[in-house]
């Protein structure tokens, strides 16, 4: 009897934190992928980008189907997206190209990272509603991290329009609907 309750209230326990634990995760691969950057290893931050964007699509998923959702969850997943769609891409971006760019690549880089960190803290502070306003970090962080598929075919300068228009389209106020 006594391992029974005792397993059961483990399930329990997992259940509640499931959706914290992939957000954790999320943060974790986003983390990795800074890491593998400053290694040089860019195929490999690429892919712990993509794989954070997974776990990222899924965190919130788990949190109403658990009904966990919560404002520590909310904190939390926006702590990781700033670390797996905002540094992560941007670090990753300017370590391959905008660093031939200078002082004018660094800042396209930190104002990519302080839009998406604005967006997210805007998110935050809303209403919950059927809508995004502004490009989610997400979107702009996996679209970013996406062109390094195009390193070949694109000219570096591409990169410093790139960034911008991302950085503008997630602090600007058009809505798109949640999918």
């Amino acid at each position: 009897m006594f391992l029974f309750q005792r397993v059961d209230h483990t399930i329990k326990k997992m259940k509640a934190n499931a959706a914290n634990m992939i957000t954790i995760g999320n943060l974790s691969f986003g983390g990795a992928s800074i890491m593998t950057t400053l290694n040089e290893s860019y195929s490999y931050s690429v892919l712990f980008i993509f794989i954070a964007a997974l776990l990222d699509r899924y965190d919130g998923i788990v949190a109403r189907k658990y009904s966990q959702e919560s404002e520590l969850g909310k904190q939390l997943d926006s702590m990781s997206d700033i670390i797996s769609f905002g540094i992560a891409p941007a670090i990753l971006v300017y370590m391959i190209v905008l660093v031939e760019f200078g002082t004018a690549g660094m800042a396209f880089a930190i104002i990519y990272i302080a839009s998406g960190a604005f967006r997210l803290a805007r998110f935050n502070t809303m209403e919950t509603t059927g809508y995004f306003t502004g490009l989610p970090i997400t979107a702009a962080g996996t679209l970013l991290t996406l062109s390094y598929f195009g390193l070949s075919l694109f000219t570096p300068v591409l990169y410093m329009f790139l960034m911008p228009i991302l950085a503008i389209l997630m602090i600007s106020t058009f809505t798109l609907r949640k999918v």
